[in-house]
Formats: structure tokens, sequence, C-alpha cells
């Protein structure tokens, strides 16, 4: 019951961000000996999940502009590497 509100306790700290691989790490620092699968265990026990943070939206087009059709479908050559 110890490890278990010691495992809420850094879970709640931290917004529901951490999952069991962070959590077995603080408590770690803590110089709390557990294994990993005891701690995924406890947290499957107690419904604990980690929240994901939403991913900022990127986009890039790159350099804008007409590509100039330099090929006018004219696929044929009459030597390697011409076209």
């Amino acid at each position: 019951s110890e490890l278990k509100a010691l495992i809420i306790k850094i879970y709640e700290d931290n917004f529901s961000r951490y999952g069991y691989r962070r959590i077995t790490a603080e408590l770690h620092n803590q110089n709390v000996i557990v294994n990993h699968k005891k701690v995924l265990r406890l947290m499957k026990e107690m419904g604990l999940k980690s929240l994901i943070r939403g991913k900022k939206y990127r986009s890039y087009k790159g350099r804008l502009g007409a590509v100039p059709n330099l090929l006018n479908r004219d696929f044929k050559a009459t030597k390697p590497g011409q076209k």
C-alpha cells in the first residue's frame, strides 16, 4: 500500500503524464528499489494510464511557385542521362 501511495503521488505530481517507465525511474531516484513489471501491474490495478500530450501542427510547403515543365512530355532520350 505504501508503494501504491508513492506511485499515485508521482503520477499526480506530473499531471498524469508519467508512464510506468518514468515512475519506476523516479522511484529509483527516491531509493525505492522496485521492478518495472510490478509498477506496471500496480498501475493497471489502479487504472492509471499516462496521458499523451497533443502534437503541435507543423506544416512546411517549401518554396512556393510554379514548377517549369522542362520535358513537355517528351520522355525519349537518345543517350543515357540526357533527360
